[in-house]
């Protein structure tokens, strides 16, 4: 991780440097112990605050679509013969860069509009494991140290293995090494257990339809519709969400159980062929809502329909936005 970190604030210096860039969005050390936050880096010099290791969580294509598109809009109000370009430069793992595929194949920004920094992922802490694992004891400092974590709190240090708090969509990825870059760093990451990614969603088919839905309604009753989910996501970025619409009003303000339900229902199904497992939904959300089961149900499915997988190959668009004359049709006739 040390060389891969150095080689990253190397590369970002040499593209801000040469003027191939005007932004870098990476990671840097957080204001909390053992916390990462993105970052926007324009200068040269600044690049020594790159990070790259285990704490580094959320899917910055959501801040790439975010910088290009304000941008964009910042234009508009210029001449033609004055505007300009803004060049990107993101650091991707794995996830990442099938969002950014996403966006490219949605057209959401063209492939000269950004500059892919390839590193490998072994995955990435998840905080509620790392809190439950210490029993909820306040973090004071901690370091990580090979495969294990070295952490400070108020009765003492404690060792844990790196292993045992890695998120769960990290511990089943397929694809922790980018699909796509323009300068990739250090070698490609092992495999992760993939043969379990839809074990979970397996044991959940099994249910009976009343026992799929009471689990629903039970996790969606946490929900305070605080929107982190959506905010965080790389593939939600229309301009006025369908939740914030007054004419029609899809979903009312107020606490109503079946407006909550309606919101979750209707974004869990805006993802179809476009959740790419990166996880950042439930690292937001406060109140811990399984929003992952009926994401990664959508997954199988269209893995298993149509072989198509998010963001895995740009020849391979998103399975709604797609027709082959000759496709499997038995699900229509036989749900």
């Amino acid at each position: 991780m040390e060389a891969i970190e150095r080689n990253l604030r190397e590369e970002a210096k040499r593209l801000l440097a040469e003027k191939k860039v005007d932004v870098i969005v990476g990671y840097e050390a957080g204001t909390l112990p053992l916390t990462a936050t993105p970052t926007f880096i324009t200068d040269p010099a600044e690049a020594e605050r790159l990070v790259w290791n285990p704490l580094c969580v959320h899917n910055l294509a959501k801040y790439v679509h975010d910088v290009i598109t304000q941008h964009r809009n910042s234009q508009k109000r210029v001449k033609p013969e004055s505007r300009t370009r803004k060049v990107v430069g993101v650091v991707a793992r794995g996830c990442t860069s099938r969002s950014i595929i996403l966006h490219l194949q949605e057209r959401q920004y063209g492939r000269e509009d950004i500059v892919i920094i390839g590193v490998p992922c072994q995955g990435y802490i998840d905080r509620k494991k790392l809190s439950v694992s210490l029993n909820g004891e306040e973090v004071l400092s901690g370091t990580i140290e090979g495969d294990e974590i070295k952490v400070m709190t108020g009765t003492g240090e404690k060792r844990l293995r790196l292993s045992d708090v890695l998120a769960d969509n990290c511990i089943t990825c397929r694809f922790n090494n980018p699909i796509i870059s323009d300068v990739s760093l250090g070698e490609p990451a092992s495999a992760m257990k993939a043969e379990e990614e839809f074990n979970e969603v397996n044991a959940f088919e099994q249910l009976s339809s009343d026992e799929r839905w009471a689990y629903f309604e039970k996790e969606m009753a946490k929900c305070i519709r605080c929107y982190a989910c959506r905010q965080a996501c790389p593939s939600c970025y229309c301009p006025e969400c369908f939740v914030e619409q007054s004419r029609p009003q899809w979903v009312g303000i107020g606490g109503d159980a079946s407006d909550t339900q309606v919101f979750q229902i209707m974004r869990i199904f805006h993802m179809v062929g476009r959740c790419v497992d990166c996880g950042s939904c439930i690292a937001v959300c406060p109140m811990g809502v399984d929003l992952r089961k009926f994401l990664k149900k959508l997954d199988k499915d269209a893995f298993e329909l149509f072989g198509s997988r998010a963001g895995s190959s740009l020849e391979d668009p998103p399975v709604l936005s797609t027709f082959k004359e000759h496709e499997c049709e038995d699900f229509i006739y036989n749900p």
